[in-house]
């Protein structure tokens, strides 16, 4: 397939453009600063430019079979602005100008999917997230609400701890409340999901929950 990757340059980014790689896909990254990408590939192709930049973005989606966002936000207290949710919007946008229907993201627990049962996690992380990076939740509310809110062919994964432990090829997901879904997960098992959602259709606009 022919699969765009924002935010490659990223920790689970990275990941995730190595892993499509891997599996024989061609791979479209747009980047910001294109010597932070570290990977070469002659199946990967790289277009410079920022999420700002809505003709960078379309060049970057143009032909795709789909687009995975690794993009999230500045967890410093000190970072203000939406630049981010801007940034999803952008994407969105162009994916329906291009007629690119397929996307597969990042959200947190903190926001809730309509298939989830009360649940704790509903009460405790928006309160600590809210607490402690405010302005990082609320640009994961606006760049999940970008999407949800589109007729895209959506999954978007919720993370709680990524970690930097060694894949393990066990990955747990489903809904708070419905399924025995932990907190922390290797960035790599992280990667293997998302990319995994190109051919499972499990979870088509849905939010699971994902955990080791």
């Amino acid at each position: 397939m022919r699969v765009t990757v924002f935010g490659a340059t990223g920790a689970i980014g990275r990941l995730v453009a190595q892993r499509l790689l891997d599996d024989g896909h061609q791979v479209t990254a747009l980047v910001r600063a294109p010597a932070k990408l570290t990977l070469t590939h002659s199946h990967l192709t790289v277009v410079t430019g920022r999420l700002s930049d809505r003709d960078a973005v379309e060049q970057a989606v143009s032909g795709a079979d789909a687009v995975i966002s690794a993009l999230g936000p500045s967890l410093k207290r000190s970072t203000t602005g939406s630049a981010v949710t801007d940034g999803t919007r952008t994407i969105v946008q162009a994916m329906e100008a291009q007629k690119v229907d397929r996307f597969i993201g990042l959200a947190t627990p903190s926001l809730a999917d309509p298939q989830d049962k009360p649940h704790w996690k509903h009460k405790v992380l928006p309160v600590m997230a809210g607490l402690m990076f405010p302005n990082a939740l609320a640009e994961l509310k606006g760049m999940t609400e970008a999407v949800t809110g589109s007729d895209l062919d959506y999954t978007i994964a919720r993370i709680t701890n990524p970690t930097d432990k060694p894949a393990t090829g066990r990955i747990r997901s489903g809904f708070l409340g419905h399924d025995r879904v932990g907190s922390a997960m290797s960035r790599a098992d992280i990667a293997a999901f998302l990319v995994a959602q190109l051919t499972d259709t499990r979870y088509r606009r849905a939010m699971p929950v994902i955990s080791n």
